[in-house]
C-alpha cells in the first residue's frame, strides 16, 4: 500500500497531537524549552485551528497516520520584498524515518506554500539536530537567520529533560 499525502481532518487531531508531543520530547533531546506534555492542550487548541484553515498535512499509510507537516504564510506588519512560507512543524514516526515520508510531506507543503503565494520557504531546526539539519540541506535550505542563546542562570531549568 502506498502513502497518501492529504490535509488533515478534525478526526485526526488526537493522534497529531501525540505525534507532535512526540517530536517534542526528541526536540528536548537537542536542546528545546519547550515541556510537551504540559503543552499538549495548547497544542491541541492549535492544530485544530490549523486544520481548519487547511495548513495540514498528513501522510497515511493506509488508515494509518505516519507523519504531518503544518504550514503557513508569514503575516505581519513590515514589508518585505519576499513572500515567506513558514513549515512550523515536520514529523515523521519514528520507524518510518528513511522512507522518503519527511521528503514527501516537505514537498507537498512548499507546493502548497507556492500556490498560496510563497517566494520562499522558512523553518526552523534545533542546531544540535545535526540528522534534521542534514535532511533539509539534502531539500535546499540554507542557513538565513541564527538564533543564539545564553543560560542567566546555572540554577535555571532550561535545559532539563524533564518535561513537566
Amino acid at each position: 500500500m502506498g502513502i497518501d499525502i492529504e490535509p488533515a481532518t478534525l478526526d485526526d487531531v488526537d493522534v497529531l497531537v501525540e505525534a507532535w508531543v512526540t517530536l517534542a520530547r526528541e526536540q528536548r533531546e537537542h536542546g528545546s524549552h519547550v515541556r510537551a506534555d504540559r503543552s499538549r492542550e495548547a497544542i491541541r487548541e492549535s492544530l485544530g485551528r490549523r486544520i481548519v484553515a487547511d495548513d495540514v498535512l498528513v501522510a497515511r499509510d493506509g488508515n494509518d497516520v505516519i507523519g504531518f507537516v503544518t504550514l503557513k504564510i508569514e503575516r505581519g506588519r513590515l514589508e518585505l520584498s519576499a513572500t515567506r512560507g513558514v513549515v512550523p512543524y515536520l514529523f515523521v514516526a519514528p520507524e518510518r524515518r528513511d522512507e522518503e515520508v519527511g521528503t514527501e510531506l516537505l514537498a507537498a507543503a512548499e507546493s502548497r506554500l507556492e500556490e498560496r503565494g510563497a517566494d520562499v520557504v522558512s523553518l526552523e531546526v534545533m542546531a544540535a539536530n545535526e540528522d534534521a539539519r542534514r535532511f533539509y540541506r539534502r531539500h535546499g535550505y540554507d542557513l538565513h537567520r541564527v538564533t543564539m542563546e545564553k543560560a542567566l542562570s546555572d540554577e535555571s531549568d532550561t535545559h532539563s529533560k524533564d518535561d513537566r
